[in-house]
């Protein structure tokens, strides 16, 4: 497998997503594959990524475009989780997404594995047009089965109209951050999830591993370490449903 690897050419992979709106319903007008980012449509409005490949390897740069048309709707996520593999150079991942006015985005794609030895960036840019809602998870496992993992440096940037909503960086293998028990302690897993649009704002809120943030724009943020991918799901769904019972009590009023 290691020879394997190292006879391996770099990839540079660039996929794109679109959606129109048609007799009043979402129809895809773009989904356009580059192995190994494989898009199949796997209901109206849903979308997996399927990795056609090994990786991401060190060198690779993966790019996925998403464009969401105003007024319809858009989910995507993955079959299985992605394994960062360490290869020649630094292996990129960039993920640009534009949701319409009045559109919605839901991305949930399964969790991110950083194997040892990679070198691995992650980038995200989404832009909401007014009236647009997303919500949008990232998980990242700090390597397999008792190993350490590799590095990662990820970079989040959120804007709504043309307003910042989010600006957020973390990085994950440097022996400064990953010791100290103010940043991440003994979790193995890293995540977030981010709505942003209209929803209410919900107070401040901490649960076990998990933080429920209201942002200072029209959107929360809701972030967990744990100690393994399973317990960073169950995290990030209760402050999902912790959110979404704000929104409904708001409602109600």
């Amino acid at each position: 497998m290691t020879a394997s690897r190292a006879d391996r050419r770099s990839l540079d992979a660039r996929a794109v997503i679109t959606t129109e709106r048609a007799a009043g319903r979402t129809i895809l007008g773009t989904l356009r594959s580059d192995p190994p980012l494989t898009l199949r449509q796997t209901g109206p409005a849903t979308v997996h990524l399927v990795s056609t490949a090994a990786g991401p390897l060190g060198g690779d740069r993966l790019e996925l475009r998403v464009d969401v048309a105003p007024g319809t709707a858009l989910e995507i996520a993955s079959v299985a989780g992605t394994l960062v593999l360490p290869g020649p150079g630094e292996s990129l991942t960039v993920v640009e997404a534009r949701v319409g006015a009045g559109a919605r985005l839901r991305y949930a794609p399964e969790p991110t594995v950083l194997a040892a030895g990679c070198t691995h960036r992650m980038i995200v840019r989404l832009t909401l047009e007014e009236g647009a809602w997303a919500s949008w998870r990232e998980e990242i496992v700090f390597g397999r089965y008792g190993e350490r993992p590799g590095t990662c440096h990820a970079r989040f940037d959120a804007t709504v109209g043309a307003a910042p909503l989010l600006r957020q960086e973390f990085v994950v293998g440097a022996p400064a951050v990953d010791g100290s028990p103010a940043v991440y302690g003994d979790a193995r897993c890293v995540g977030s999830v981010l709505v942003a649009g209209p929803p209410a704002v919900p107070a401040p809120s901490l649960g076990d591993g998990c933080a429920i943030l209201p942002l200072s724009g029209p959107g929360t943020l809701i972030t967990a370490l744990a100690p393994d991918a399973p317990a960073l799901r169950a995290r990030l769904t209760w402050g999902e449903e912790q959110l979404a019972a704000s929104q409904t009590a708001a409602d109600s009023r």
